[in-house]
């Protein structure tokens, strides 16, 4: 029964972790998008939103994988 248990919050855990990835993908992409409409980044543009959408992919996968759904 105790091994059950820690099976169960090994993944409650887990599930959490994965909507966690995945709302901040959401909310990193959400704030590169609406801060460039404010503030322009000159040069630094380009950067701006390679690093902001790599990071929001890199975490809605990480996100999918640990999630486990299909």
């Amino acid at each position: 029964m105790c091994t059950f248990a820690l099976v169960l919050k090994q993944i409650m855990w887990q599930e959490k972790f994965s909507n966690y990835l995945i709302d901040i993908s959401k909310y990193v992409f959400t704030g590169v998008v609406i801060t460039s409409f404010f503030k322009d980044f000159g040069d630094s543009k380009l950067s701006i939103y390679g690093i902001g959408i790599l990071f929001s992919i890199f975490a809605l996968l990480a996100g999918l994988f640990l999630s486990k759904k299909k």
